[in-house]
């Protein structure tokens, strides 16, 4: 009988790891009861949900069980759970304390779960109302936060956007000391492995693979299947300047996949752009019978550049998420037509030409010579554009997990 399981708001900033919390859970199902995992899976959601983490990632895993074990299932989750909630308690304070929530269901859950999830904000109150009535087991610790992000993995139904991370986990011993995982290896690894993406940020020239805080896992690497991120991780396993891992699991996920927009938007520009003392830049659009406010952040690189080239009358098209506050954070933009930048009159004599009056030609004050009255203007300069498509995004280390990247498809086809 297969069931699926669902976990999230298990980790801290200083300590612990959802997925590897999920990979124990999973290992100890099939030492017990002979559990056989069909799939694992790793969902980002909401990028401004109150309480994410950087990544706001939940687990879910598909496993099948023989029906006389279906008790015995369900007892070793809630001792598991149990001790988890235990370790928790050990954590140390931070603002968001860990929600932790482990859903399990036996039937298909609805599919709007996800979307919501991926989305908006979700009530985690009305969220476990449906999750009792669609007959899920659902575990929980003294608040009910992780409901949402677990029940999103449990009702998530991949489609042909969805890609595949395998992670490694560091031995015990070496969690929170500094990982060895070499820039060279990245560096040969994105050479050496074509299938795999987002390996390193050659703006920055540096590895995108391995993490900067203190958790257990070693290095994520994402590419197009299941054979690609396997082989790209014991092509590394092999090399003398990589840390070996303890251990290593395949997740299906939703990163890279744009799900969390609902399509790309086109719009005139209608404001001058201003820009903070950070290096923000907000400007104002019209699209459709709305006006909207548009921000790029100095880390978003190219995106913020291109912003703070525009000016009114600029048509333009974008790729961004709508915040809490009302402004949409962009994601991707292209100029779509470029108003006039006109510099100013013509030159004669080193000096610019003046108007000889109303209805007359343009004249130089020093040698007399006239023509007709024109503008001189320049065509706007863009760089790090995408010579395919004419869209620009942020570089790789600044761009959201479910961002698409411009090499596996550009806004058209969201």
């Amino acid at each position: 009988m297969r069931c699926i399981l669902g976990l999230d708001d298990t980790d801290h900033s200083e300590v612990g790891c959802t997925t590897a919390n999920m990979d124990e859970l999973l290992t100890q199902l099939e030492n017990d009861i002979q559990a056989t995992v069909i799939e694992r899976r790793l969902i980002r959601l909401w990028p401004f949900a109150e309480r994410r983490t950087r990544g706001n990632g939940a687990l879910g895993a598909i496993i099948e069980v023989k029906e006389n074990q279906i008790n015995n299932l369900e007892s070793i989750c809630r001792l598991w759970f149990s001790e988890l909630i235990d370790n928790i308690s050990n954590y140390p304070d931070s603002v968001f304390e860990p929600s932790p929530c482990l859903a399990i269901s036996f039937s298909p859950a609805p599919e709007e779960w996800y979307w919501e999830a991926v989305r908006g904000y979700v009530s985690s109150d009305r969220r476990l109302e449906q999750a009792f009535s669609n007959d899920c087991i659902v575990l929980l610790s003294d608040t009910n936060f992780g409901v949402v992000g677990a029940c999103a993995a449990v009702s998530w139904i991949p489609e042909s956007t969805a890609s595949w991370e395998l992670i490694a986990w560091r031995e015990d011993s070496k969690i929170g000391s500094p990982r060895m995982v070499s820039k060279s290896a990245v560096y040969d690894l994105e050479r050496a492995h074509h299938e795999t993406f987002l390996n390193r940020d050659p703006t920055k020239d540096k590895g995108m693979i391995a993490p900067r805080t203190p958790c257990p896992v070693l290095y994520g690497i994402r590419g197009s299947s299941i054979s690609a991120v396997h082989n790209a991780h014991c092509w590394l396993q092999a090399r003398d300047d990589v840390e070996k891992c303890h251990s290593f699991a395949v997740h299906l996920t939703n990163q890279l996949s744009d799900d969390h927009i609902e399509s790309y938007l086109s719009g005139t520009v209608t404001s001058e752009v201003t820009v903070t003392q950070g290096g923000h830049a907000y400007l104002s659009v019209f699209s459709g019978n709305t006006s909207e406010r548009l921000v790029a952040f100095s880390e978003g690189g190219p995106v913020n550049d291109l912003l703070r080239k525009l000016a009114p009358g600029d048509r333009i098209s974008w790729v961004g998420l709508k915040s809490p506050d009302g402004a949409i954070h962009l994601e991707r933009i292209r100029i779509d037509d470029a108003s006039p930048r006109i510099t100013g009159r013509p030159v004669c004599c080193s000096k610019t030409m003046r108007s000889a009056g109303r209805d007359q030609d343009l004249r130089c004050l020093s040698c007399g010579r006239t023509e007709q009255k024109s503008w001189h203007c320049i065509d706007l300069v863009m760089t790090n554009v995408d010579s395919r498509s004419g869209w620009i995004e942020p570089t790789p280390s600044n761009r959201r997990h479910l961002s698409k990247p411009l090499s596996l498809g550009t806004p058209e086809s969201i």
